[in-house]
């Protein structure tokens, strides 16, 4: 069943095939969704061009627990994060996507056509069809949710010839979805104690151009005093931060955080300087403006959620949702009555890996809630060193501390480790990838050496990271369908953990939840691949609590 909202977000339908089933404002619309979730065990599969076009009708209430979104479908089938409706129809059509009619453009060479029709005789979709203004009226509003139908039913039989794409189509969508629910729950914050954090890394609330001179000449005074004679140092220009550190005695090749930390205690400029950054940093990206911007009146920090990242299809997120500083968590706090429950998926890669190459010796080392010292043991290593193979392995270093326990996992895991060549040798070809839940990663020829080897380290890790992000969503969708009877909603989705806002009575049945929803999904993903996953799930009230 097909949903199409209108331009303005103020009229839309539900068509069954020909058949419309409802029509009229936002909210009849919703309440008539609503009715089919509830009407039937086997709720409808809603399908949509893509899901903020149906914001408006969450927004209004409507509860939904099954979708197809032919935007993420087509990116799940094309790669890439490019998925305008006239190349999605191209694609699924067949059709060539690089002839398809240019859009309007609004100047005085567009042809005119007061009714035109939505598909050319060519096959294509006619520009006039994607300006916004086209889509009013509830007739159009029909015709757009039957070529949603359409479109979802070829890219269906698209994704049948890939092993697990139907399924993955499926979570992709509900991901999308997720997305729209992110940005509206938002993430619960502390604004007292966020302005707290603020306050002491940029200074008091400027009220003038002067005020925000001042707090950040005193944060540059903190190192510059320790460095007598390079006061007038510019602290954000890196060839200037090289001149200070090599005049008082600290010589360094690079200034960044990483190459400095080592040399912490070899002068007390370095201490300040590596503190300034981060103070900085606060100060910077997450000061007083961020605050003002993100932060709304109900102490709910929001930005823009996207379902893949157009690369290996991790979600990403605005407004610093996916890099708030550490020390900043300490803001992100249950509201009144309820608490937040985290749950991190532990050494999630190499479980991964052990599921798509079906390596049998990995598979059991995965039985360990410490992976890495199961596979320490296997190798006859100690865990870092174990810890540091597996990573190198699946990012492509060969030298280093681990360069010996690289090669006895060729001895103890040929499958995982044949398969992360095959994906490295292709990326090296220009040759595409596909992940394991069936989305294309392509990647382009490369004529140098460097260029080639670097495409078969990313093409390595992609497999492996865009199954994880797979596994992930699938997660995540199973935890909302069982967190909803406890009215509990995730509000963050972070690489490879879920931060769940719940009433405080329901918080033990909401992470027991949790648990069992990995269990589930990472069940269906793998299709019962004797691979075990684990989470780290603890009730807290504070984001922060949630790292010893």
């Amino acid at each position: 069943m097909a949903v199409a909202v209108d331009s303005a977000q103020q009229h839309a339908v539900l068509v069954r095939d020909t058949v419309v089933v409802a029509a009229g404002g936002i909210t009849q619309v919703a309440e008539a969704m609503q009715r089919l979730e509830q009407a039937v065990d086997d709720p409808p599969r809603w399908v949509w061009w893509k899901a903020t076009d149906i914001r408006p009708l969450r927004e209004a209430g409507v509860w939904l627990r099954r979708s197809w979104d032919v935007r993420e479908a087509h990116r799940l089938i094309a790669g890439g994060l490019h998925a305008e409706p006239d190349l999605i129809w191209a694609i699924a059509h067949g059709l060539d996507p690089t002839t398809r009619p240019a859009r309007r453009t609004g100047d005085l060479f567009d042809l005119d056509d007061d009714d035109p029709a939505p598909v050319r005789s060519d096959g294509y979709l006619a520009p006039a069809a994607l300006d916004p203004e086209w889509l009013r009226g509830e007739d159009r509003l029909c015709t757009w949710a039957r070529l949603a139908l359409e479109a979802a039913a070829l890219q269906q039989g698209l994704l049948q010839a890939r092993p697990h794409g139907l399924p993955t189509a499926a979570a992709e969508s509900g991901a999308a979805l997720l997305c729209v629910e992110l940005e509206q729950h938002g993430l619960p914050i502390d604004r007292r104690r966020m302005e707290q954090l603020i306050e002491a890394a940029a200074g008091p609330r400027p009220l003038t151009d002067a005020d925000a001179a001042t707090s950040r000449a005193a944060r540059d005074a903190s190192v510059l005093q320790r460095a007598p004679g390079f006061e007038r140092t510019d602290l954000r220009n890196p060839a200037e931060v090289k001149r200070m550190l090599h005049g008082v005695g600290v010589r360094v090749d690079d200034t960044r955080a990483h190459h400095l930390e080592p040399y912490r205690r070899t002068h007390p400029v370095v201490d300040a300087l590596l503190d300034w950054r981060k103070a900085e940093r606060i100060a910077t990206t997450y000061g007083w403006s961020w605050l003002e911007r993100h932060v709304g009146a109900d102490d709910r920090l929001r930005g823009s959620w996207t379902a893949c990242d157009g690369g290996a299809g991790r979600m990403t997120a605005g407004a610093g949702l996916h890099s708030l500083p550490t020390p900043m968590r300490d803001a992100v706090a249950a509201a009144p009555g309820h608490l937040l429950v985290r749950a991190d998926l532990g050494q999630v890669e190499p479980r991964v890996l052990a599921v798509v190459s079906g390596d049998q010796g990995l598979a059991r080392a995965t039985i360990a809630d410490d992976l890495y010292a199961e596979v320490a043991q296997q190798l006859s290593v100690d865990r870092q060193t174990a810890k540091i193979a597996v990573l190198a392995a699946m990012y492509g270093q060969t030298t280093g501390p681990a360069a010996g326990a690289l090669e006895r996992m060729e001895r103890s895991y040929p499958a995982a480790m044949q398969f992360l060549r095959d994906a490295a040798a292709s990326g090296e070809r220009g040759s595409a990838v596909t992940t394991y839940g069936g989305r294309l990663i392509p990647v382009s020829p490369a004529t140098e050496p460097a260029a080639q080897r670097a495409q078969g380290r990313f093409t390595r890790n992609a497999v492996v990271q865009g199954a994880a992000a797979e596994l992930f969503k699938a997660w995540a969708l199973t935890a909302r369908d069982a967190l909803h009877p406890l009215d509990g909603l995730i509000v963050l989705c972070l690489h490879d953990e879920l931060l769940v806002h719940v009433p405080r009575a329901h918080a033990d049945a909401a992470a027991h939840a949790v648990h069992e929803a990995l269990q589930a999904a990472a069940h269906h993903w793998s299709e019962g691949a004797p691979v075990r996953f684990v989470a780290d799930i603890r009730i807290i009230e504070r984001w922060s609590q949630a790292k010893d």
